[in-house]
């Protein structure tokens, strides 16, 4: 799944260094904007569509593109999926 993503680099290792310090209660909850999060796989899911709308608009070169919240996004997906894996493990 996120094998497929091809992204800058820096986004990606800004991505993966913030993912280091991820509280899903914190992040999810500030970007998510729900009190009641999600299960992981749903989470991650909604993530995944968020992303994609940031990396169109990173793309697109839009105004309202935020770089730091696409950092934000990438490492709330790679702490889900983190979450995911050692649940299954």
């Amino acid at each position: 799944m996120l094998g497929q993503l091809r992204r800058p680099k820096l986004l990606t290792s800004a991505a993966r260094i913030a993912a280091e310090s991820y509280r899903r209660e914190r992040h999810l909850t500030a970007l998510m904007g729900q009190s009641v999060l999600p299960r992981h796989g749903a989470a991650a899911l909604r993530l995944l569509e968020m992303e994609a709308e940031l990396d169109r608009q990173r793309r697109n070169s839009e105004e309202i593109y935020s770089p730091a919240r696409h950092v934000s996004v990438l490492s709330a997906l790679l702490g889900e999926v983190a979450l995911i894996q050692a649940v299954a493990a």
